[in-house]
């Protein structure tokens, strides 16, 4: 039992490091790390709910409550998790207080490893909701032979089991969605949301050399999924420019229904735009451009990296947090009266490269984490 012991805190190298002071004024905190990042995913990720509800981590667990009556949570609780050459960490709130556990780079390999579900896309990342999931299957050298493009938009729902005497398989129901005409998926990860109850999913389709759009796939009353909006392409900066890039998905407006973020042309001088999703029916033309703004930042075509996170207001609509234009500062933006209003531009050391996420503690954000460009990763407070 020592051996084993042994070998699992070889590992995961449970080891809890407080973050290093922040610099006077600056609202940025530096956090200590034995390597250099090259990889991030943000809470909500498959690698965060992974160690989030691994039981590994002490991050992961809970605390217990004097309170009879109390009852323990099973929503696990928000970690960001970035990674490197040699190790990584995990980033959790321990109160107000930024905390870092760091874990072996063979326990991180085995989390990022399913990211990718089998068939599809390769290097995709898939989008999870509970039972849900959603990703691109049917890989493609359309259009130039753009990094990441399928030619289907799968979604898998995982069934209730009910009470049986012997052990069987979770059943799932496979859904597929091809975008129509001279379309197919361009290589951004899902998003999944919820409409009128029922859950939807946004992807971003690519038509042509150089157009872009999004497509809005919903779960039906019967069941059935269908594909039942889509934008027209937006066309981007000349043949081989980045897809639009998914920013967020939330109620930034208060209206309750969400709306869709998402930064055009985002490897130049980006456009960010907030989409309104119309009520009622889900045609063609339900998708409408609310408001947008030039000035920001998002991954380049074929980069992985999150370059946005939501900001969590207490129970007010939330902000949105990416990077400005050239990625040297993180900008948090909110939507009112149906524009992007800009409530915050906080500089960064170096410029933001391998992903952004948000910590928060009762609903309100407390950290922006953001990976720079030179291997270093940051805590900015949310102004």
């Amino acid at each position: 039992m020592s051996d084993r012991r042994a070998v699992l805190a070889a590992l995961l190298s449970l080891i809890a490091l407080p973050a290093l002071a922040a610099e006077e004024g600056s609202g940025v905190e530096p956090v200590a790390l034995p390597f250099a990042v090259k990889a991030m995913r943000g809470p909500g990720s498959d690698v965060a709910l992974s160690v989030a509800t691994s039981g590994l981590l002490p991050v992961a667990r809970a605390p217990a409550s004097a309170d009879p009556k109390a009852t323990a949570s099973t929503a696990p609780p928000p970690v960001v998790v970035v990674w490197g050459e040699g190790g990584g960490a995990v980033l959790s709130l321990d109160g107000a207080t930024l905390r870092t556990t760091l874990i072996g780079a063979e326990a991180i390999e085995g989390f990022a490893a399913a990211e990718t579900p089998r068939g599809a896309v390769p290097g995709s990342r898939r989008a999870l909701d509970g039972p849900l999931s959603a990703y691109l299957t049917g890989p493609t050298r359309a259009l130039g032979g753009a990094p990441g493009q399928g030619t289907v938009l799968t979604v898998r729902e995982r069934q209730p089991l009910g009470v049986t005497a012997e052990p069987k398989a979770v059943p799932v129901t496979t859904h597929t969605l091809a975008p129509g005409g001279d379309r197919v998926f361009a290589g951004r990860t899902p998003r999944i949301t919820r409409l009128d109850g029922r859950p939807a999913v946004v992807a971003v389709t690519a038509q042509g050399a150089a157009g872009s759009g999004l497509a809005l796939a919903v779960k039906g009353k019967d069941g059935a999924w269908t594909l039942a909006a889509q934008t027209p392409p937006q066309a981007g900066q000349g043949p081989g420019t980045a897809p639009l890039a998914l920013a967020g998905l939330a109620d930034f407006s208060g209206t309750g229904t969400p709306q869709i973020a998402a930064i055009r042309a985002p490897d130049g001088e980006g456009v960010l735009q907030f989409w309104r999703i119309a009520d009622g029916a889900l045609t063609e033309g339900a998708l409408t451009l609310a408001g947008e703004a030039p000035g920001y930042a998002g991954p380049a075509a074929g980069e992985e990296a999150e370059l946005a996170a939501l900001v969590p207001r207490g129970g007010n609509p939330p902000d949105l947090a990416l990077p400005a234009a050239g990625r040297g500062a993180v900008a948090v933006v909110a939507l009112k009266d149906g524009r992007p209003v800009e409530r915050a531009r906080i500089p960064l050391p170096a410029p933001a490269a391998h992903g952004l996420a948000v910590l928060d503690a009762g609903g309100t954000a407390k950290k922006i984490l953001v990976g720079l460009a030179d291997g270093r990763l940051v805590a900015v407070s949310v102004p």
